[in-house]
């Protein structure tokens, strides 16, 4: 009875840590006329309610800020190699092209939350753009950390980060689709085996994947 009852608590962690997917009712009816979609920086929080010795907050922003263009670098990354092999029905737009344009029109990383998706997609030029969140509980053990001077493990051995990939269509700026994931122990410790392990996942329900 025990080991049911363990087998059952099992299974109902498991579920509720799952991914969570929407999508949108109307997107069949928008999709054929995507030809371009755009990937923004992802907003990136790292907790600092109580930040280690040596650590400001200034750095967690920096930080932040790095992580955010990073990730939008890794997934436009797989969707180029995935784009290659003819898996998506649309074309991304190059990231340097993306932020060279917020850039001229004065949208700050901290300011682009504050702007609406049909903004965003009309500044761009393109029909959809593809955003982001991610939580976590400290920075990621890489190279960009260590170059801030944040001790990552004075932060603790463990690193839970909750992602949500989006998507967004570009005339009223609606969701269109959502994919919530959550990554933690040696997923969560580096940003390119999270950004791997996201797009590995969101991917197969990526709604501009070919059929």
């Amino acid at each position: 009875m025990r080991k049911l009852l363990l087998f059952a608590l099992i299974c109902f962690t498991l579920g509720s840590c799952g991914p969570q997917i929407y999508q949108a009712p109307s997107f069949s009816q928008v999709k054929d006329s995507h030809k371009v979609v755009a990937v923004l920086p992802f907003e990136v929080t790292i907790e600092s309610r109580r930040l280690p010795k040596g650590v400001t907050a200034d750095m967690v922003l920096d930080q932040q800020r790095d992580y955010g263009f990073g990730i939008q670098s890794d997934v436009y990354g797989y969707f180029l190699r995935e784009m290659s092999k003819n898996k998506y029905t649309v074309n991304f737009q190059d990231v340097s092209k993306t932020n060279a344009i917020l850039n001229e029109a004065g949208i700050s990383y901290e300011e682009l939350r504050l702007k609406s998706k049909d903004e965003i997609c009309q500044l761009l030029g393109v029909d959809a753009v593809v955003s982001g969140k991610a939580m976590m509980s400290k920075p990621m053990s890489d190279g960009a950390a260590i170059a801030v001077g944040i001790l990552v493990g004075a932060w603790g051995a463990t690193n839970s980060v909750n992602t949500t990939i989006t998507l967004h269509e570009g005339k009223a700026g609606d969701l269109m689709w959502k994919y919530d994931y959550q990554a933690s122990g040696s997923v969560g410790s580096s940003r390119q085996s999270l950004t791997n392990a996201l797009m590995r996942n969101s991917s197969k329900k990526f709604p501009y994947k070919r059929s």
